[in-house]
């Protein structure tokens, strides 16, 4: 659901200046990858999706590295040059809100975050209220602590190197998440002070702030803690790792598909899948994967931004990437389709066999080690095993075409640029430089010779 018309317009901002160092890694944090993809672009994602008028992404370690790695609409980079605080890096953002905004502040570490979650927490931001997402956890060391009065109403936010002995007992912790008018903010954010344990400027002060001018601090409690759960090293990106793959598994499990086993199957980006597809264990689809109807895909295979048709099998050990499968085929065992490759309706194509960017029609195979590189096959073609197309001469690539119901022998080398007629026949073992006409035979032998007396080498003893 968009944003109304009667809704005020939205700013997001996004922290990612920190630098990692828990990570140990020369990438920055929130480029440190989740499911194939930085941690930044999840949390971009959620954000796009609620349709802000803008996003602002506070960026200070890897500069360019991290502005180079994310595109998004209505993008605004803001650089903070010296790390103090969340509150100083709201602060630098600040006069590039609009005072007519709603804000909402987000984390390039948090990528988990669901809209459904933002959405609500939005309604929680009013002329005199704002909303600051919580979680309960069993253990919420680390995390700021919440702290109501005897009815419930939030009244600040403690930092843990801040907190008391009895405030380190509150289990619920601040999520860091926030949305609060513009005014509101900016007005809080000139008042921070960094008189605390760790000398920095606290977002969560504003929390105090607000009680202290009599606006409301609504608090939403997460529905789960992984949906707020930050990364600070590699053993906690490795748990959101398993999270991330748990919750996709559970998404295409309630639409229908069948997954032998959910805790062996990566789902990355946008997949959509028809009705009875199943996936055998260890599969990885690298989205944006579109499966149709009746589609199986064996155990170990991995597919990249493919569209496979309906009741096409894909038997174990495959790998295929940017390409497009048409309806009833059946690919491997340990196939490699390459990108820019078109398999037509019932195509085989079998174990060890490779095709790049090429176009295969309709009912041809190619079923055993075989190499298919920019080449149009026609319909109904067979190509033997251990088929290649020479496609390169050290310089260019050239392109091999062969005609509707061409038979090519094994062992047969196409040395393109050639063209094989329709219905031709390729005898094997031949080496084809010239075109092959329609309907006859073509192949190219040298005379085969017995030599006589002659001995195999022997190994000096």
């Amino acid at each position: 659901m968009a944003r109304t018309g009667k809704s005020p317009p939205l700013s997001v901002v996004i922290l990612a200046a920190g630098q990692g160092k828990r990570m140990k890694s020369a990438l920055p944090k929130v480029l440190q990858p989740l499911a194939g993809h930085p941690l930044l672009a999840h949390v971009l994602d959620a954000a796009t999706a609620l349709e802000p008028a803008l996003i602002h992404v506070v960026y200070g370690h890897g500069g360019e590295q991290v502005r180079m790695a994310v595109r998004a609409p209505n993008l605004r980079w803001v650089h903070q040059a010296d790390q103090l605080g969340t509150g100083h890096a709201v602060q630098q953002a600040a006069p590039g809100i609009p005072d007519d905004h709603v804000v909402l502040v987000l984390y390039g570490d948090v990528p988990l975050i669901r809209t459904a979650t933002l959405r609500e927490l939005l309604e929680c931001a009013g002329p005199r209220s704002m909303g600051l997402l919580t979680v309960t956890l069993a253990d919420p060391t680390g995390y700021g602590r919440v702290v109501r009065n005897a009815r419930g109403d939030v009244l600040r936010v403690v930092e843990q190197k801040d907190a008391k002995a009895r405030e380190l007992r509150i289990r619920e912790g601040n999520a860091g998440v926030i949305a609060v008018r513009a005014p509101l903010l900016k007005r809080w954010l000139a008042q921070l002070r960094n008189r605390n344990a760790q000398r920095e400027y606290y977002l969560t002060d504003i929390v105090a702030l607000a009680v202290k001018d009599r606006v409301k601090v609504k608090p939403l409690l997460a529905p789960t803690v992984a949906e707020v759960m930050g990364v600070n090293d590699k053993l906690q990106l490795a748990e959101l790792e398993t999270e991330y793959r748990r919750l996709r598994a559970r998404e295409l499990m309630r639409e229908g598909v069948t997954i032998i086993d959910p805790a062996r199957v990566d789902i990355r980006g946008a997949v959509s899948c028809g009705r009875d597809v199943v996936l055998d264990v260890n599969v990885v689809l690298d989205g944006p994967v579109q499966l149709g109807d009746g589609v199986r895909v064996g155990a170990n295979c991995v597919l990249s931004q493919v569209r496979i048709g309906a009741r096409t099998q894909i038997k174990p050990n495959c790998v295929i990437e940017r390409a497009e499968l048409g309806t009833a085929c059946e690919i491997g065992p340990f196939s490699r389709i390459r990108p820019e490759t078109t398999l037509h309706d019932g195509v085989h194509v079998g174990n060890f066999v490779e095709i790049k960017k090429s176009d295969i029609g309709a009912g041809s195979k190619a079923n055993h080690l075989s190499y298919i590189g920019d080449a149009s096959v026609g319909a109904g073609v067979n190509v033997g095993a251990g088929t290649i197309t020479c496609n390169y001469d050290g310089a260019n690539k050239w392109r091999t075409h062969i005609g509707d119901q061409a038979f090519i022998g094994s062992g047969t080398m196409l040395v393109a640029p050639v063209k094989i007629g329709a219905g031709a026949t390729i005898g094997a073992g031949s080496t084809i430089t010239r075109d092959a006409p329609e309907g006859v035979l073509t192949l190219e032998r040298s005379a085969q010779h017995t030599v006589e007396h002659w001995q195999r080498p022997a190994k000096q003893k």
